[in-house]
């Protein structure tokens, strides 16, 4: 296949895009950077057109500004005020809607066939609501009501998280889509499923003939998974206060990559099949049958009054929009068991929390160390082999090793091997949602979460949720710029393990990280 044969393959095909919420962060900062990103490397059809829909008038010329200045200020790629932009700004429109106005969606329908007429794009339409969850049924509802699924083309909606507050919220949810929309064109997303490096994890596992024979119990020790933020709950305490630490990041970017990890050798590379292996691992994690089993495997924080870079920071209950007698959790962290044949016995570390020292996404598999008491064990302390997967900010895959340490006769030291996907000169790597947005216009659903996985997610994380209402004072605190209470650290110690400092962690004689 020639570069052009393979550049045509990869774009998509023509269809209109209905961007639901068109005037908040969201699109401002992610949608309409990624579609202008897709056009820039010429994956996006000439015949395509994008419609925000937003409750607040805007003209078609202020929309297109309001573009322009997304793009300038969040775009890997700039745009500059010639001809070009001129052509692409073309393809926007604007429609001020009450959602809960069917004449509207009738409306819109009447805007979407001229445009398409004008484009010449055949009938295809992508729904992506970047709304609250609790409007994604009546948007499903009135764009039906609308005529705004009669086209000859596909229809396909985009929903982001969080997909319900727990699992009955879900099933309502998710029964209000269905009555409108059927499965294979419902796709959900975790952004961090677009993540170059998230993605890299089936890569890194099947390709290699050094790792997945590995990849089990005989040979693994423990897998940590952290996701950390420097950021409070910033504008988002009304949410925050409601959602917390478990319902935002640990239902569903958490278990994601525990899935990625975990999961077995799907059968074809195809979409279902791949899902398929990651729901296995779902409905294998051991669940928390009592309170007590809770308390014992997962540790709840919330951050008070501390400093960071000089920086005096407030506590959680002292953040706007948030209930200043509040429980809610902005940290968590849990040791889950996947009791299968592969990983029996395998505990995986899950963390992640708001305020700690440093912005990183990385997973750590920890090796079994070598026998103590033979040959070089016998004589060295010999650190275990790791395996470190950096996802976000920085990308890359670090292995660490033993070996002699240069210019000594006998002294071994740990040692890196590593590959800096964010370091290399001139890359200029997508983001998520350029992925993702891509894929959803192809159809290929392989990185968006089908409902069987949200539903088995909801499932297990109920369980801790529960546990947590009937205890509301069983919470730890942590000073924000700290890494979380001090019993997430003895979750580890009683298995004779300790967290693994991530990237751009200040941690003595600590020779594998970069810069180190």
């Amino acid at each position: 296949m020639t570069e052009n044969q393979n550049l045509e393959a990869l774009k998509t095909p023509g269809a209109v895009f209905f961007i639901f919420g068109a005037t908040g962060d969201l699109a401002k900062r992610k949608l309409f950077p990624a579609i202008y990103s897709l056009y820039r490397e010429g994956k996006l059809a000439e015949d395509f057109a994008v419609i925000g829909v937003a409750r607040r008038p805007r003209t078609q010329e202020e929309f297109r500004e309001d573009i322009f200045q997304s793009i300038q200020e969040f775009c890997r790629y700039k745009a500059e005020d010639n001809d070009n932009w001129k052509t692409f700004a073309q393809h926007f429109e604007y429609k001020s809607l009450d959602i809960n106005n069917v004449d509207g969606f009738r409306e819109l329908n009447e805007q979407t066939v001229k445009l398409e007429k004008q484009f010449g794009i055949p009938g295809n339409r992508l729904f992506y609501l970047a709304l609250a969850p609790e409007l994604f049924g009546s948007v499903s509802f009135n764009l039906q009501k609308g005529g705004m699924l009669d086209a000859e083309g596909w229809n396909r909606l985009v929903i982001e998280k969080p997909f319900g507050y727990d699992l009955k919220s879900a099933e309502e949810l998710n029964e209000q889509i269905r009555q409108v929309f059927k499965e294979e064109e419902i796709y959900r997303i975790d952004h961090y499923l677009g993540k170059e490096m998230v993605q890299n994890i089936e890569v890194i596992r099947f390709a290699n003939a050094f790792f997945e024979p590995l990849w089990n119990n005989k040979h693994i020790a423990n897998v940590q998974i952290t996701l950390s933020e420097t950021v409070g709950v910033e504008e988002r305490g009304g949410y925050y206060d409601h959602a917390g630490a478990l319902r935002d990041m640990g239902q569903n970017h958490m278990l994601q990559m525990l899935t990625m990890i975990a999961m077995e050798p799907p059968s074809r590379l195809l979409p279902e099949d791949i899902r398929d292996e990651k729901v296995k691992v779902l409905r294998s994690l051991r669940p928390y049958e009592t309170a007590e089993e809770v308390k014992k495997n997962v540790i709840r924080g919330q951050y008070i009054k501390g400093s960071a870079r000089g920086k005096d920071l407030p506590a959680y209950r002292e953040e706007d929009k948030v209930d200043p007698n509040s429980n809610t959790e902005t940290y968590f962290a849990a040791r889950l068991f996947v009791d299968n044949f592969r990983w029996a016995g395998v505990p995986f570390y899950i963390r992640t929390g708001k305020r700690l020292p440093v912005k990183t996404t990385e997973i750590v598999v920890e090796f079994k160390s070598m026998p103590n008491n033979v040959y070089l064990g016998k004589k060295y302390k010999l650190e275990p082999n790791l395996l470190v997967i950096r996802v976000n900010p920085m990308e890359g895959i670090y292995v660490k090793i033993n070996a002699k340490k240069p210019g000594s006769e006998n002294e071994i030291e740990p040692l890196a091997m590593d590959f800096c996907q964010s370091c290399m000169v001139g890359i200029n790597s997508p983001e998520a949602y350029e992925r993702l947005l891509h894929d959803a216009a192809r159809g290929e659903s392989t990185y968006f979460t089908r409902w069987d996985e949200v539903a088995s997610a909801w499932s297990f994380v109920d369980k801790i949720a529960e546990a947590w209402a009937q205890n509301q004072g069983d919470i730890s605190y942590y000073p924000a710029g700290s890494w979380g209470p001090k019993e997430t650290d003895e979750l580890l110690k009683a298995d004779g393990f300790h967290w693994w400092p991530v990237n751009g962690q200040e941690e003595d004689n600590v020779v594998w990280q970069i810069g180190k």
